[in-house]
């Protein structure tokens, strides 16, 4: 189902079917999320270096993800390595899931403040909106600035304690929306397929129809980024056309 330029058609899953196999429901996976928030909008082409994006679910105390490493954004929402990682937990209604990013994890939130006190120290006498170059990137200047309710052009010196320990909080849990994820034509994977239980992993024939193999994504077979679905196709691929080779 995704990528339908390399000519995939999803045709597998049809002729899978009449051969008597079940299927899982295909769905997108490894997927850019586009969130509800629209400053995402605003950091377009804005990308984010060992930040930490976590997860969560309604309901549940811990998170469903959480991992370091690069995220992007883009002109519908989010997307990078951390992102299409994330995706692949999205799996119920996205009503149930937000997501925080910490722009400076390798900050606790006592030295973060830490930090934000040297830097306002450095410039007590400039507005706020001028004083978060060193902390933030520029693009996210102005939103985190919104998001943090402290006027921009109040003086550094006037800022409370209240507003800063606010300013700390958002920058370690910058909170984000998922509102949908992008249609399955622009997902890295397909998870779903024909049910891995009707196939031999010996040999990838099918337990239903002699002379029937199966290889990669049209199997319910998914991995999370970083070459092991390149990794499950090749190997899978391999030991299909090996065996099936044997029949002729």
């Amino acid at each position: 189902k995704s990528y339908p330029l390399t000519g995939s058609t999803g045709d597998g899953y049809q002729l899978a079917q009449q051969a008597g196999h079940t299927i899982i429901p295909p769905r997108p996976s490894l997927i850019p999320v586009e969130t509800q928030e629209e400053w995402c909008r605003e950091c377009m082409g804005l990308s984010l270096k060992n930040v930490t994006l976590t997860l969560w679910e309604k309901g549940k105390k811990k998170p469903v993800y959480t991992e370091l490493g690069e995220m992007l954004f883009t002109h519908f929402g989010i997307s990078g390595p951390l992102v299409l990682t994330a995706s692949t937990y999205l799996k119920k209604d996205l009503s149930v899931y937000h997501m925080e990013i910490d722009l400076k994890p390798a900050l606790d939130a006592q030295q973060l403040e830490q930090r934000i006190l040297r830097d306002f120290e450095k410039n007590q006498n400039r507005d706020f909106f001028n004083s978060l170059s060193e902390l933030l990137p520029r693009k996210l200047i102005p939103v985190m600035v919104r998001l943090s309710s402290i006027p921009p052009t109040q003086k550094v010196h006037q800022i409370t304690k209240g507003q800063r320990e606010n300013l700390c909080r958002l920058i370690k849990h910058l909170p984000l929306t998922p509102k949908k994820l992008l249609p399955i034509e622009e997902a890295i994977v397909t998870a779903g397929g024909v049910c891995v239980k009707e196939i031999s992993p010996q040999t990838m024939e099918s337990k239903f129809c002699c002379g029937l193999y199966f290889a990669g994504e049209v199997m319910d077979l998914d991995a999370r980024t970083g070459g092991f679905n390149l990794q499950i196709a090749f190997s899978t691929g391999f030991v299909a056309g090996e065996n099936a080779g044997k029949e002729v």
